[in-house]
């Protein structure tokens, strides 16, 4: 797909024009994409609930039946299931490591791949987490080796 951004100082609001022989299924995901709004993913941390952004989320797990979001701040509880978590970050950078976490791909340092069957992600605000063996492939995938 091209992609053209011209810049117009006598533009006052952005305007988007996709031209296409055919409407696709492409240009079908695309258009989906656009108009839809991101939904919020909300947490509650010491008796607040706050709004959480979600390029700031280090990592997503569930735990004793509930799930959490970790970012710089601290962990929030999350009143969702982690695959409806895992639904609202799509399209993000997250990918799921296990059948109880997700990482964000922008908050991984380093994957040490030393291990046998797993790999250690070390990540950016010093925590560590482990991808299962069911995950290793996809990972590797992702990672290109």
């Amino acid at each position: 797909m091209k992609v053209e951004v011209v810049l117009d100082a006598a533009c006052t609001e952005p305007e988007l024009t996709l031209r296409t022989a055919a409407v696709t299924g492409e240009v079908e995901q695309l258009l989906r994409r656009l108009s839809e709004q991101p939904p919020l993913l909300c947490g509650e941390r010491t008796g607040r609930l706050e709004v959480l952004d979600p390029d700031a989320l280090v990592r997503v797990y569930a735990a004793a039946g509930r799930v959490y979001a970790v970012t710089e701040k601290g962990e929030h509880l999350l009143r969702m299931r982690l695959y409806e978590a895992e639904a609202r970050l799509a399209g993000r950078r997250f990918v799921r490591i296990s059948h109880s976490e997700l990482v964000n791909l922008d908050w991984a340092e380093s994957f040490d791949t030393s291990l046998s069957g797993t790999i250690c992600v070390r990540l950016k605000n010093g925590g560590t987490c482990y991808v299962s063996r069911r995950y290793v492939p996809a990972i590797k995938q992702i990672l290109g080796i």
